[in-house]
């Protein structure tokens, strides 16, 4: 039986825990600031009418890459979203912090063993024996300085800040796929250009055969419209193996190998360009993954100085056993056999030669390390976002004016291909029409890839897109808070 004085030891050293289990060390962790200038956090630089909403808009909901409207960039994000391996080593990475955030939590809770032993002792001249021993051990490691719970919590940051990584890394492979993919639809796009431009580089071969034939034109005509025929036979090929990396890279993307991936040349009208809000918050960049990692890393950092400073205070351990031991099995678990203890451990640290001091430093210069790489990205962010909104502006303007040089030269290369027929001007004029006519109309094919490519950066600097985006701005309240 124990005795009754340890049990109201052990019941006073419970109630000292619990009183104290509120204290902890170190900072407390308020939101770091990003430190920006008042036109930075007004707003982006590239877009006008901007007005900032009073709270956070709700996260995106649903896949963005649907606003393009194609099925088979659909069936693409599908499987890189199931197969990728950088989004599968992220994901086995955030399954690596959960876990280790739950051993921190689980230091906090008693630990319970069991032991055994069979131990023969001999020695010469003296008759040996045989000691059997079995108990059970209970410990408690008490967090009167909140050391333990700052280990928690610094797991519970860390855990945080690796899932928003697998989640940055399954918006980047998006990204880079919807890239890939686009760039390979403007190539077929291109392809099938070729195709019609080899079809009427053919027809003036043909008539300038004819024209040589009859005397109209001179041997140089057929040689120059034959050179310029076979040259864009020879460029295909270039863009064939354009396509072709493309393919690949979409293929690694999805988890698979490049010969199991093969990809139809599709000529259908490439999609409209989805319209961008008059009006994009600055609180959207708060939603993007590696922001709030960055910024869950800062919590992290904050926390352990809370546990680099508990190491001047003594940790206490509650232990407690009660076994057996006798020299023989049978009579084991026999009163007269049986042990037990019961009581506190203290252990602290007098000198360290500045050991202790140097864990705080180092601890304090990591968070300000880790706040300067969150005010850095949050700073990518916005640069990034002024990036996209530049480049689809700009590119939204050259696309117009390129769809008049495009209509400009199609009309020159009429107007002379007429003259030519009509025998007033060689064939040097037509090629030159013929060449400027392609070169406009596949620079109008760049610019179109470059504004989809342009789009898919913006939304995925945005973290996302916009969705929710209107919902929230017609509410002048913003969402409610909860």
């Amino acid at each position: 039986m124990i005795p009754m004085f340890s049990v109201r030891l052990a019941t006073l050293l419970g109630l000292f825990a619990a009183l104290l289990a509120g204290c902890s060390t170190g900072p407390a962790h308020p939101p770091p600031s990003a430190a920006l200038s008042a036109s930075a956090t007004a707003g982006f630089k590239h877009q006008a009418g901007w007005q900032p909403l009073s709270a956070l808009t709700p996260p995106p909901t649903g896949p963005w890459w649907q606003a393009f409207g194609d099925a088979e960039l659909d069936r693409l994000m599908q499987a890189a979203n199931a197969a990728n391996l950088d989004v599968a080593q992220a994901a086995a990475r955030d399954r690596q912090a959960r876990a280790v955030w739950r051993q921190a939590g689980a230091v906090r809770w008693p630990q319970l063993g069991v032991s055994a032993s069979a131990l023969r002792t001999e020695s010469s001249g003296v008759r040996g024996n045989t000691n059997y021993a079995a108990a059970l051990q209970a410990s408690w490691a008490l967090d009167l300085w909140g050391r333990l719970a700052r280990e928690q919590e610094a797991g519970d940051a860390n855990a945080q800040a690796t899932a928003a990584d697998l989640v940055a890394a399954r918006l980047s492979t998006q990204l880079n796929l919807a890239e890939q993919y686009w760039r390979l639809r403007v190539l077929d796009q291109q392809l099938a250009l070729l195709d019609r431009t080899l079809s009427a580089y053919e027809r003036s071969l043909q008539l300038t055969r004819h024209q040589y034939e009859a005397g109209m034109a001179a041997r140089a005509d057929v040689i120059q419209a034959e050179t310029q025929w076979q040259t864009l036979r020879a460029n295909v090929h270039d863009v064939r193996l354009q396509r072709a990396q493309h393919e690949h890279a979409l293929a690694v993307l999805a988890g698979r190998a490049p010969a199991d991936l093969s990809l139809p040349v599709v000529t259908l009208r490439l999609p409209a360009i989805p319209s961008v809000p008059p009006q994009l918050p600055s609180q959207l960049l708060t939603r993007r993954p590696d922001v709030v990692a960055a910024e869950r890393r800062v919590a992290q950092a904050n926390a352990q100085i809370g546990v680099a400073q508990a190491a001047w205070w003594p940790d206490i351990t509650l232990g407690a056993s009660a076994g057996s031991s006798g020299p023989r099995l049978g009579e084991l678990f026999e009163a007269h056999w049986r042990t037990w203890s019961l009581g506190p451990v203290l252990a602290a640290t007098l000198f360290d030669g500045g050991r202790r001091r140097a864990g705080v430093d180092l601890a304090e210069a990591r968070y300000e390390e880790t706040v300067a790489a969150y005010r850095q990205t949050v700073l990518t962010s916005l640069r990034e976002v002024d990036d996209a909104l530049a480049a689809l502006q700009q590119l939204g303007a050259k696309a117009e004016q390129q769809a008049r040089l495009v209509a400009l030269a199609e009309e020159n290369e009429r107007v002379v291909t007429t003259r030519y027929q009509a025998g007033l001007v060689g064939f040097l004029e037509v090629a030159v029409a013929q060449n400027l006519t392609l070169a406009s109309q596949r620079t109008a094919l760049d610019v179109t890839a470059e504004r989809l490519v342009a789009s898919v950066r913006l939304i995925a600097a945005l973290g996302g897109g916009w969705q929710g985006l209107e919902a929230a701005a017609t509410d002048p309240e913003g969402p409610s808070g909860g």
